[in-house]
Order: structure tokens, then sequence, then C-alpha cells
């Protein structure tokens, strides 16, 4: 498992992408018309779109698989986050110089056997069981001091089932790496 490797180059030109993409999302202006030839950045690859205001969480959609380049990929999910997060409502104007972007570019997914198999803070896990599915970033490992075990409570929450669910048999796990990075990583 893999993680994209991008350059700062790269990292900025998405985070422009997704940043012109909010702003124009939610001014009701037409998407940006980009035309690039970056091989890196042309690779179908799932991608997440994390916004934050002060902070707190205000927005994050992703595909976990993408049939689009990546940049595509980072601007659709610009567009879902700003506007059609569930727990939210949609970003304002008036938010635009108050919230900061993350963009997650995920690695392909690896269905485990074994839960000793997840690093916390370096993996991040989706759960499947029936029609339920749950999944969180690696980051918010970090960001909430979850062990393995808490990890794996929390994703089976997010999916609705019952914390222990990951240790049913029919239940399925996966895990993925991601290259995470945002606005602030490039200021200063």
């Amino acid at each position: 498992m893999k993680n994209l490797e991008l350059n700062s180059i790269q990292k900025k030109l998405l985070l422009r992408i997704a940043r012109e993409t909010v702003e124009n999302t939610v001014s009701g202006s037409a998407p940006g018309d980009y035309s690039i030839d970056d091989p890196v950045l042309n690779i179908e690859c799932g991608a997440f779109v994390t916004i934050h205001d002060h902070e707190a969480l205000r927005g994050c959609i992703g595909n976990i698989t993408a049939r689009t380049p990546l940049w595509k990929t980072v601007m659709n999910m610009a567009v879902e986050a700003s506007t059609r997060d569930p727990r939210f409502p949609a970003i304002s104007a008036d938010e635009l110089d108050d919230i900061d972007i993350e963009i997650s570019a995920l690695s392909p997914l690896w269905k485990i056997k074994d839960i000793q198999e997840i690093e916390a803070g370096k993996h991040g896990i989706l759960i499947k069981k029936g029609f339920n599915q749950g999944l969180l970033l690696p980051q918010v490992a970090t960001e909430n001091n979850f062990n393995r075990k808490s990890f794996l409570e929390h994703t089976c929450l997010k999916a609705g089932l019952d914390q222990n669910c990951y240790k049913d048999k029919n239940c399925e796990i996966h895990i993925f790496s991601a290259t995470v990075f945002g606005e602030k990583d490039q200021e200063g």
C-alpha cells in the first residue's frame, strides 16, 4: 500500500483548484476550467476534501475510489464538501475567509484479515457489513488520540453499527493510506 507521491507544486495546484472550486460554488459561478497535463495529477485516485472553520469540521466528503483524474476528483469533492455534507449547512460567502481546506489523496483499499495490520494514524479504515459502511481517514486517529481498538470502534459507529461490529466474521475491514496536506501546511 503505497502513498501517492506529490511534490509541493502539485499540492499547491490541487489546493488552488479546491479553493477556487469552493469559492466559485459558493458564489454561484461555474466551476473553473482546468487543463492539467501533469501525469501524477491525472492518475485516477480516490480523495477527500475536508473543510475546517476555525479548527471546527465544516465539511468532509470524498470518493474512496475514482474514475476521474485526481485533480478532477478534488474539484468534485470540493463542491460536495462545501455544499452537500448532510451534517452541515452549505458554506456561505461570508465564511470563505475563515475556512481552511485539506486534501487526502488515497491509496487503493486493502482488505485485511487481521486487525493487527492496522496502524492507527498511518491507515484509514473502511468497515462494511451488510448495507452499512463507514470510513475514517488516517488523520482522525491522530487528531483524537485513538489507538487501534478505539479507531475500529469509532469506524463501526460511523457505519451506524455496534462499536464492536469489527469482531463479526461478516464484517469486512479495509485499510488504506493517504497523502494528507492542507492550506495550513502551505503557510509561512
